[in-house]
């Protein structure tokens, strides 16, 4: 790993917390944020292991978003749905529980944004269903390996992601716009970027688009509707994969009576190798 791609500490983080989850496995950063120690971004943590985004809705629209991933693979392509009432990953992880192990999660209350909070054990019911949703922080990892720069990692902040005016496939009582995140990369490695990001269908695959932001619907590349701006250098082009905010920007669309998610960059660190979801 080059000078340029080195992690950078997110703020607010303990310096010895850091450390600890530079050199943890997919378990023991899982233990470490489940205790309260970690809040923050998992962009480059556990490289080679596949993160995942987080959706949790009530029984009585779980079938509409099941429903919905399978006509919308790209932003919302399922690594697990749990049992009704479960609050354990059995699939992609284990000593995994949904309501613990992820950094940060969003509250929503037919579609508006209620709380943000470290755990949901007590809004946990016994109606919920979870569903676990490929992350394309997962290919972030291959994309470093092969010598391309994430830049929100050297800043040490957060993915930008963008609600597009690219509409999904509506199913039932779901439907809503394609959130995509970007990652600037030169023009000279725009194409390895494709085809390695392309060989992992299962964390959003290819990128959705490249080049001008306003051909998606993006008004201002600088302002984000989730996590960060990145700084885009002479010689880069602004590339945008499908990403599994989507379903936020679902739950906002749909107004469901109550959803749970992750909070935008904050994932869940799963046992599964990279390598085993290569198309």
């Amino acid at each position: 790993m080059t000078e340029n791609h080195t992690l950078t500490k997110p703020a607010g983080v303990d310096d010895t917390v850091w450390q600890q989850m530079l050199s943890a496995t997919p378990q023991q950063a899982r233990h470490l944020i489940r205790s309260g120690a970690y809040a923050a971004p998992t962009s480059g943590l556990c490289p080679g292991y596949a993160q995942a985004n987080l959706i949790v809705l009530p029984k009585e629209q779980a079938f509409d978003f099941l429903l919905f991933a399978q006509r919308n693979p790209k932003p919302c392509p399922l690594l697990e749905v749990t049992e009704v009432g479960k609050r354990e990953a059995t699939i992609c992880a284990t000593d995994c529980d949904i309501a613990t192990d992820f950094p940060k999660y969003r509250i929503y209350e037919y579609g508006q944004l209620v709380a943000e909070v470290d755990s949901v054990a007590d809004y946990w019911r016994d109606d919920l269903v979870a569903f676990v949703i490929g992350c394309s922080f997962s290919f972030e990892s291959e994309l470093i390996e092969a010598g391309i720069e994430m830049r929100h990692n050297t800043m040490g902040c957060n993915v930008p992601m963008y609600l597009t005016g690219v509409a999904c496939t509506p199913a039932g009582s779901m439907s809503g716009n394609m959130v995509m995140s970007m990652r600037p990369i030169p023009y000279n490695q725009v194409v390895k970027a494709t085809q390695i990001s392309g060989a992992i269908p299962k964390v959003h695959g290819a990128p959705m688009h490249i080049g001008d932001p306003a051909a998606i619907g993006v008004k201002d590349i600088n302002k984000p509707e989730f996590g960060d701006a990145v700084e885009i250098h002479a010689g880069e082009v602004p590339v945008f994969w499908a990403c599994g905010v989507t379903p936020q920007s679902v739950v906002m669309s749909s107004k469901p009576p109550f959803a749970i998610t992750h909070a935008p960059g904050h994932m869940l660190i799963t046992d599964t190798k990279n390598v085993d979801l290569k198309g």
